[in-house]
């Protein structure tokens, strides 16, 4: 058993394709199935069940996959306690965005990790809170920024800003509709609205507040995509729940009017979470202090198109 079988093994257990990881590896798919194959005979057990959509994890797979991460995660740790012996932060950190901020974000925040940590490994990763609490926990993710993140023992958080949901909708439709610039909560209950589905966070909060006062959203359309949903918006299909700032990151930010929601605000909690059950290392913990100057930075660039609580 060797290193680069354990991560070839790790990564198809963790992406549920040869092809995928593969690519991911930048490794031939013939020499990754050879690797792993030459893990499944060296330790006597059938690691992965293959169907027609890929591969799923056996019941051996599944016990070694958490070893596997273990393992790769004590090489890295090794890795940058040997370079602090000169000076130099190094290792790998990966970092999940939610696809609010990550247009926002991503080149601002990689030009500045790359400039501080020139020798660290990076990945970011957009996806929903949901996506990203399993990817934490999985031990795929080493940080990630979260909405509302549940309280929870093995999850160390902390916040990065207190946010207020705002209504957008096109020029045209606000204006036909006679919208002001403050809304009632109880008013957003008539609108038609272009909503992500549940769990997500920000759909989640939009029920819970309106259920508060005893009524639910009149969703026309739900889809789990941050650009689709305000494509949707800008063609006059209905008014999306977001943060003011996400706007900042689309081509036409002047299509768009944003409204604030208030009696009650739709308030929301901006984190940065981690693992409570990993180390932190000394890279990843630099790591930490970037994303939050660099989202500090973005957020009060772009706080006119909606605003704090």
């Amino acid at each position: 058993m060797d290193l680069k079988q354990i991560e070839s093994f790790v990564r198809v257990a963790e992406l549920g394709s040869f092809t995928r990881a593969a690519t991911a590896l930048g490794t031939p798919q013939p020499v990754l199935s050879r690797q792993v194959r030459q893990l499944e005979v060296e330790l006597h057990q059938t690691l992965f069940a293959r169907t027609g959509r890929g591969v799923t994890l056996t019941e051996a797979g599944a016990l070694l996959l958490a070893h596997g991460r273990g393992i790769l995660h004590q090489v890295n740790l090794a890795r940058e306690e040997l370079g602090r012996v000169r000076n130099a932060l190094s290792g790998q950190v990966s970092i999940g965005l939610p696809p609010s901020l990550a247009r926002l974000l991503t080149v601002p925040l990689t030009l500045a990790l790359r400039a501080e940590l020139p020798e660290a490994t990076l990945t970011l990763t957009e996806g929903f809170s949901v996506s990203s609490l399993e990817g934490l926990r999985a031990g795929r993710l080493d940080m990630a920024v979260l909405y509302n993140p549940a309280a929870a023992p093995d999850l160390e958080t902390s916040l990065l800003q207190r946010e207020s949901l705002v209504l957008i909708g096109a020029q045209a439709q606000v204006a036909q509709a006679r919208l002001r610039k403050r809304l009632p909560l109880a008013e957003l209950a008539h609108l038609p609205l272009i909503l992500p589905s549940r769990p997500n966070a920000f759909r989640l909060l939009v029920d819970a507040e309106l259920q508060k006062i005893a009524l639910k959203p009149h969703v026309v359309i739900e889809i789990d995509g941050l650009n689709a949903i305000l494509e949707l918006v800008r063609e006059g299909l209905g008014y999306a729940v977001l943060p003011g700032y996400t706007l900042g990151s689309v081509a036409q930010p002047e299509a768009y009017v944003t409204v604030r929601i208030e009696s009650p605000r739709l308030d929301c909690e901006l984190m940065l979470a981690r693992s409570a059950r990993r180390a932190h290392t000394a890279t990843q913990a630099a790591a930490e202090r970037i994303v939050r100057e660099v989202i500090q930075s973005a957020l009060q660039s772009h706080a006119h198109f909606g605003g704090k609580p």
